[in-house]
């Protein structure tokens, strides 16, 4: 589901609410979440999931394409964990093919963007 589908999915769960307000919400709710991230909170919505930010440390790499060693700075990097309820409703679920997005990533990803 694309961000574009979750609107048009609570627009038609909300009838009584616009289409263009149910997308104000919806990008509301995610710029929220942005902010509290890059303020280094800790996001919990009890039987979801937890967002959090965890610091990847500096490492030395290597360029795939040349062998060259390269170095590869600290940062910060955004995580999902899964709830347990959540994990547990979609266990319930027969397992079917993960789907994947246009920029090449799974719905199975837990590392956001």
């Amino acid at each position: 589901m694309t961000k574009s589908g979750l609107i048009e999915e609570v627009a038609k769960r909300t009838p009584h609410i616009s289409k263009k307000d149910t997308e104000v919400v919806v990008n509301t709710i995610f710029d929220a979440m942005i902010e509290a991230l890059r303020s280094g909170d800790r996001i919990e919505i009890r039987g979801f999931g937890s967002f959090q930010v965890k610091i990847r440390e500096a490492r030395d790499g290597r360029n795939p394409k040349t062998g060259e060693s390269v170095h590869i700075s600290a940062k910060r990097t955004p995580f999902f964990k899964v709830g347990k309820e959540l994990k547990e409703m979609v266990d319930g679920v027969p397992a079917t093919e993960p789907e994947t997005e246009v920029d090449g990533g799974t719905s199975e990803e837990s590392a956001i963007g």
